[in-house]
């Protein structure tokens, strides 16, 4: 039987009919895969493969693999190279676009200089080639650093997306977090983060400075939150970024039993509600300036402390009701305003110790003493902006 034929058999069947199927001709060579197939029980293109695979070294002796002709060679690499970089080093898929118009430029002014056959060769190339013959041109280029492509998408793929529809009227604990930036009109060098944390089903806002964007920090940062939400935190909801989708923050979260979630990428309205405090509480607050060192951040974590008492005792803001689409229209209705203080008290997941604490922390609160803490701190933060200005930023805002 064809199938009980041993593997050191099929090769000396192979070999033993390779030259009578290179000689033959095309009706023979039909026959001749006629039989093998019969005989190896292999699919036909399996055994054309095999018979042109290899190559009789002489009578008697062993098999040599056929090896593969090298098609592009160092002057084409070359070429690729000065055609990279010309292009600004743009990907292959973009530089094999530009190929046709940007080599007869460099040729024109006397940049590249290519033979016919070499000139066919690159305008004939793919864009994968050009990827992969670029690679240890690019690693180069960046300095040696070769990039650990896929690591934060493998993290992210494992954490399951929620939408802004998908809440479904939580309890009490589940927040969406983000971080604000506050690097003025320049993303370069090190400048201080605000975590904002919000929860979905009462509104209760928590702001935390972060001196860098870093995991660890962001661990910190909710664990110390955890203690400042009046109820434990059950949930929390990112956004894409790396500074939270990475192999710290992640399994850490998962440690304390908090459901890990994610918004979808470039969808800002998964986010809606911690999107909304960010410039309801922190840009108004902090403004738009640049802020950065360990005495601005005690400054912000001052104002913070006085705000969060502020903005969950003191401020009222509306909650969707509900949303429908008339044709073009859309018609959103809202619930009455209320504080975040107010919402808790009034939902039944809320504990009766809990209510009781609030109810007795907000008898303690003078809103006037918070708000003059907050510019107060507010003037300090910006005398020592003004200082140390380098970028020329806006300075800090204060509450209206």
């Amino acid at each position: 039987m064809a199938g009980k034929i041993s593997m050191g058999a099929r090769r000396e069947v192979v070999s033993a009919v390779t030259e009578r199927y290179r000689s033959a001709k095309r009706a023979e060579k039909g026959r001749i895969l006629d039989e093998l197939c019969a005989t190896t029980g292999w699919h036909r293109k399996h055994a054309v493969r095999a018979l042109r695979r290899l190559e009789t070294v002489g009578p008697g002796e062993v098999e040599a693999t056929r090896k593969r002709r090298r098609r592009y060679g160092a002057t084409i690499k070359d070429a690729l190279t000065a055609l990279w970089e010309a292009s600004d080093r743009v990907c292959g898929k973009r530089l094999k676009v530009m190929i046709p118009t940007l080599l007869p430029a460099l040729e024109q002014h006397g940049r590249l200089q290519l033979g016919q056959s070499d000139r066919d060769r690159v305008l004939a190339i793919s864009a994968a080639t050009i990827d992969r013959l670029l690679v240890d041109v690019k690693i180069a280029a960046s300095g040696g650093r070769r990039r650990r492509a896929g690591f934060y998408s493998a993290i992210r793929r494992e954490v399951p997306i929620r939408t802004f529809n998908d809440w479904n009227s939580p309890v009490p604990g589940f927040c969406e977090v983000d971080m604000v930036a506050h690097g003025g009109t320049s993303v370069a060098g090190s400048f201080i983060q605000t975590l904002t944390m919000v929860d979905v089903a009462t509104g209760w806002t928590e702001c935390l400075p972060l001196l860098t964007r870093e995991g660890s920090l962001v661990v910190e940062a909710i664990n110390r939150a955890q203690s400042l939400f009046p109820w434990l935190l059950r949930g929390v909801d990112f956004d894409n970024d790396s500074a939270f989708m990475n192999d710290v923050v992640v399994p850490w979260c998962r440690e304390q039993k908090l459901e890990v979630t994610r918004s979808r990428a470039y969808k800002k309205n998964d986010q809606a509600f911690v999107e909304q405090k960010n410039g309801a509480v922190v840009r108004r607050f902090m403004g738009y300036g640049r802020f950065d060192g360990i005495e601005t951040a005690r400054m912000m974590g001052r104002l913070y402390a006085a705000a969060r008492l502020y903005v969950n005792f003191f401020q009222p803001s509306f909650k969707l009701k509900e949303k429908r689409r008339e044709g073009a229209k859309v018609i959103k209705r809202y619930h009455l305003p209320s504080t975040p203080c107010e919402r808790a008290l009034a939902h039944p997941k809320v504990t009766a110790a809990v209510k009781k604490r609030l109810r007795d922390q907000y008898r303690s609160l003078d809103p006037v003493a918070l708000l003059a803490e907050i510019r107060a701190t507010q003037e300090e933060l910006g005398k020592t902006r003004r200082s140390s200005c380098r970028t020329g930023a806006r300075p800090a805002t204060r509450s209206h």
